[in-house]
């Protein structure tokens, strides 16, 4: 008997192209199950079938589990069995049990078990070989739609393209082919399926490398890329030869290049932006087809305001903020879109705040608060620590003027800390009678303007996470702490 079994798995590992060890392993599971039919059906059987001789043998086994996690004693012990002692939490406790001949094994169950691991062999295999080619642009051809989901036979492997990933408004049909990107892989009980996508910018972007031989070739790089699926993208391109013309390029003959890409989007337009490594003139570029007259940088709040004249405000925008908001992805920055008048009047609200702060924390009048402004300085700590080589520069005032300002930035400095600081420790005190809180948290919060149990009721785990860096559990149990009293 035991020379059919290795008559049978070179057989089987040969006709089916898998490993020896597949069928070997096959083979156990199938004798596994039909002696659990024969003697204990709520057992849990081990066979071992020796991989030289064929000779094979059956055990039943109970696994070593914690004394409060025993379920089923059919195979399950803990520390009250006999058997318990030596082994760790995991470990088995093995008995003989007789063995069933193979030849009066179901042949039915047996081939059955031996054909769905020998299948999901093939599968991995299959699977092996498609991911060593480091493909993420794949095709192929719907097989069928299930509630939405397009089921995509890539090569020999099945994919699963779900409603969400398509293109709003695009019709696909039953053995329509289709090109997609391979976002992920999930592995279930049918085996492992690919996920894709046609909405994300990494299948606009690997489009244009199909496209555009230069990309491949590194003499281009697309460095970004944002989407409105099916309506409209950007892509930021970049040059790394100089005789090059990176947008033009990517374009194409014509438009043939981009009118490729526009065709496997269902229409969608592509902007081509010049890239750059000066963000405002990144912006600026991203802002196409508007003209942008100027840009302010705040580089503390990652945000910039765009200035664009009255008759491109329209267009700078874009139908529903679309063009604003490609712009905003593709490159990272807030961008919040003014007229030159909007602009200037926000320039001049923020030039007499300044002047008033400086006229009143500086005890000075509203000249020397205008001064201060228009020779860019807009807070006191710029005042108050710049270099004093730079505060000479200033025609209007003299050392003497210019120390004293110096003098009372410093002084108004030290009282707001001083305030801040009464007011934190305030603050930290009503923290403080939490439970579980302690003195560096509270005092840390209260710094940031979480001043009492009512405001840490009202953050968001995440929020207390970020605010504090402290783990999620910790942060959930402060926060269900502090809202214990709502519902008292």
């Amino acid at each position: 008997m035991s020379r059919e079994i290795l008559l049978l798995v070179d057989a089987l590992a040969h006709e089916k192209n898998v490993s020896k060890e597949v069928i070997f392993t096959a083979l156990e599971l199938a004798l596994a199950s039909a002696t659990k039919k024969k003697h204990h059906d709520d057992a849990d059987v081990r066979v071992s079938i020796d991989r030289e001789s064929g000779e094979y043998e059956t055990f039943r086994r109970w696994q070593y589990v914690e004394y409060d996690l025993l379920e089923n004693s059919a195979y399950q012990i803990d520390e009250e069995s006999e058997h318990a002692k030596g082994l760790n939490v995991g470990d088995y406790y093995e008995e003989p049990l007789e063995s069933i001949e193979f030849g009066r094994i179901g042949a039915q169950a047996a081939k059955q078990v031996i054909l769905q691991k020998v299948r999901e062999a093939e599968r991995e295999q299959i699977l092996e070989d498609f991911l060593a080619r480091d493909e993420k642009l794949v095709t192929g051809v719907i097989k069928r739609m299930e509630k939405g989901n397009a089921i995509i036979e890539v090569g020999r492997i099945e994919s699963l393209l779900p409603r969400e990933q398509m293109i709003p408004k695009e019709n696909l049909r039953v053995g329509d082919r289709v090109r997609a990107f391979l976002s992920r892989i999930e592995r279930g009980g049918r085996g492992p399926q690919l996920i894709l996508s046609r909405i994300t910018p990494d299948f606009l972007v690997r489009l244009f490398e199909l496209e555009v031989p230069e990309i491949e070739e590194g003499l281009l790089e697309i460095r970004a890329a944002a989407r409105d699926p099916g309506l409209r993208s950007k892509i930021a391109v970049k040059s790394n030869d100089q005789r090059i013309d990176p947008v033009g390029t990517c374009v194409g003959m014509r438009g043939s290049r981009v009118q490729a890409v526009t065709g496997e989007l269902a229409g969608e337009r592509v902007d081509i932006v010049l890239w750059s490594m000066e963000p405002a003139q990144f912006v600026i570029n991203a802002m196409s087809p508007a003209e942008v007259s100027s840009i302010v940088v705040d580089e503390d709040a990652h945000s910039m305001d765009v200035v664009v004249d009255e008759e491109q405000l329209a267009l700078a925008i874009g139908r529903n903020g679309q063009n604003v908001r490609l712009a905003s992805e593709l490159t990272g920055w807030t961008l919040n879109i003014l007229t030159v008048d909007q602009a200037a009047q926000k320039n001049q609200d923020e030039f007499a705040g300044v002047s008033q702060l400086f006229m009143d924390k500086l005890d000075v009048d509203a000249e020397v608060a205008e001064i201060l402004v228009q020779e860019g300085f807009s807070t006191l700590e710029e005042i108050a620590y710049v270099p004093l080589a730079e505060m000479n520069e200033i025609e209007a005032f003299d050392e003497d003027t210019i120390e004293e300002l110096r003098k009372r930035a410093r002084a108004a400095l030290l009282t707001e800390a001083i305030a801040k600081e009464e007011k934190v420790e305030e603050a930290s005190e009503d923290l403080l009678a939490m439970e579980g809180m302690d003195a560096e948290t509270a005092h840390l919060l209260a710094s940031k303007g979480v001043a009492t149990m009512d405001d840490l009721a009202e953050l968001a785990v995440d929020e207390l996470e970020e605010l504090t860096g402290m783990d999620a559990e910790r942060a959930k149990t402060l926060i269900m702490t502090a809202r214990a009293p709502w519902f008292k």
